[in-house]
């Protein structure tokens, strides 16, 4: 059954050094609240996986909370680069990170098997893409029914799945709505898995659409108003369309990216 935890103390009990870790949301929902305090608890040598590696993920990386990336597109979505995740696979800044890239369906497949407790994922992908040739996560298999030429990626099971939702009941069952990407999918396929939420309510009231991640599914949820800013929560916030543009000229140079995060994000923790 999911504890109500607060957001310091759900990250220290859930996310330990050398994790394997994926903080999802897509497009909204993205908990950056949760990121904030992994850094600022220092964590290490942390394998992220997430389909859309964006400025989560840059943060992250730039903080040197990373040796490994596991991803399907990275970039600041409308705007550009991730210039903090370039620093650190072309010059090793500030620590070197180890990639692994797929297609979204090549990840999303990984979760799914990896929610359903099975060893991997038959799909038809990944033909002309060249990601087969550099990748040990991607295999060619035949189908042992046609003979037909498939590919199978083995499941991602992490060691801690977090995400933000609008809503959680005071036993810890969820609730998130909008655009949804693999929020479940990684609940479930994750040992631990943390929720943070806009708003405790003492019910929920199901919605057309909805997904609701029943308290046993999940370790912890954290009221977190907020939690996914710059990024949005439908029906509760807008996205902040210029944090990601300001963050072009921030994230290209390491002296304005340390200040930036030493004073936005490290000072909340002091």
């Amino acid at each position: 059954m999911a504890e109500l935890l607060d957001l310091g103390r759900a990250i220290a009990e859930l996310v330990h050094d050398g994790d394997c870790v994926a903080l999802e949301g897509f497009t909204h929902l993205i908990p950056f609240a949760a990121a904030h305090e992994i850094i600022r608890q220092r964590r290490r040598d942390l394998t992220l996986v997430r389909l859309t590696p964006d400025l989560i993920y840059d943060q992250m990386i730039g903080m040197g909370c990373a040796s490994k990336l596991v991803f399907s597109w990275g970039g600041n979505p409308g705007v550009g680069s991730l210039h903090r995740l370039r620093d650190a696979v072309e010059h090793d800044w500030p620590a070197p990170l180890e990639v692994d890239e797929h297609s979204h369906a090549g990840l999303t497949n990984r979760y799914v098997a990896g929610a359903a407790r099975i060893p991997f994922a038959v799909l038809r992908a990944y033909v002309g893409t060249g990601l087969e040739e550099v990748s040990s996560t991607i295999a060619t298999i035949t189908c042992p029914f046609t003979g037909e030429r498939l590919t199978a990626v083995p499941a991602i099971n992490p060691d801690v799945g977090i995400i933000h939702a609008q809503q959680a009941d005071r036993r810890g069952n969820v609730q998130l709505w909008g655009l949804i990407g693999v929020q479940k999918e990684v609940v479930l396929a994750s040992a631990r898995s943390l929720v943070t939420v806009e708003e405790v309510v003492d019910e929920l009231t199901l919605r057309p659409g909805g997904v609701v991640l029943p308290s046993w599914a999940v370790s912890a949820v954290a009221l977190v108003p907020g939690g996914c800013h710059p990024s949005y929560a439908a029906g509760y916030s807008e996205r902040d369309n210029g944090f990601y543009t300001a963050w072009e000229p921030i994230s290209r140079d390491r002296a304005a990216f340390s200040s930036w995060m030493d004073q936005h994000v490290l000072a909340a923790g002091r």
